[in-house]
């Protein structure tokens, strides 16, 4: 029996909502790098391993992920379709092999350029169709594609009253999704998959800057940013675990996900 796809859409979103999604960030580049987390450092060597290789972090951002790996040791060349988020990693990120402004869909690398090819909270902005095989090409044999997320724990009662408030976003369905059979095929093999405990430290005013660098709320209207503040409001002065609170740590699951091709 062949490793057939599910009958699913790889990306839970309209294609057109998506980009448009996908280039909100740059608008709050600052934001975005202050209020999102980075990634465990256990993940980072369960994924790529200790020995320095050659990476592309591809929709890097502001190089969260990326300075996380170049702190490991890896030699890492970003690319990134949103050319603010550009600016703001080159201009705070120290030891990168290279740069470019590009996508997923066309990478602006030869052939055999990587070991590893990773996306961190971006893979569900990309087009599969296309990526994937882009992705592919870049590799050398032998090397690996690794995708991942950090998706907020929801087993916390407040995080999931803040996903009520919120929303699920695109990053969180895509994780949720992106271990069932065949999602990657036929470019990549099914993959294995690690989940790592995560957090990071917000005070109240943090966890509004995180809600407000997320694209659902960048691209929301006036009026539904209006209603995602007063609901996170009334979380931060009279859910228990936050009421009164200087500081709290948000809860992570970061998935971790490590392709070969197929």
């Amino acid at each position: 029996m062949t490793n057939q796809p599910s009958p699913k859409p790889h990306n839970p979103v309209d294609p057109e909502i998506t980009q448009v999604h996908a280039l909100s960030f740059g608008q709050a580049a600052d934001l975005y790098d202050t209020a999102r987390p980075t990634y465990p450092a256990e993940a980072l060597r369960w994924g790529f391993g200790d020995t320095p290789i050659d990476i592309v972090d591809v929709g890097a951002g502001t190089g969260l992920l990326t300075r996380g790996l170049i702190a490991a040791g890896h030699r890492v060349t970003v690319v990134e379709p949103d050319r603010q988020m550009l600016d703001k990693l080159t201009t705070i990120t120290q030891g990168l092999t290279g740069h470019h402004h590009g996508n997923a869909e066309a990478l602006p690398l030869p052939d055999a350029y990587a070991d590893a090819v990773t996306a961190g909270q971006a893979y569900h902005w990309f087009d599969p169709d296309k990526a994937l095989p882009e992705i592919k090409r870049v590799l050398r044999p032998g090397g690996h594609f690794v995708p991942i997320w950090n998706v907020r724990d929801e087993s916390v009662d407040w995080v999931q009253r803040l996903s009520d408030i919120v929303g699920s976003s695109a990053a969180e369905l895509t994780a949720g999704l992106a271990g069932a059979p065949g999602y990657f095929a036929p470019y990549f093999t099914d993959p294995e998959l690690k989940l790592f405990a995560h957090e990071k430290s917000l005070t109240p005013e943090g966890l509004v800057q995180l809600v407000q660098s997320r694209s659902y709320y960048l691209t929301a209207s006036p009026q539904r940013q209006k209603e995602i503040m007063s609901g996170v409001s009334d979380l931060l002065a009279n859910h228990p675990s936050l009421a009164g609170r200087e500081e709290f740590a948000m809860p992570y699951l970061t998935h971790v996900f490590r392709l070969s091709p197929a």
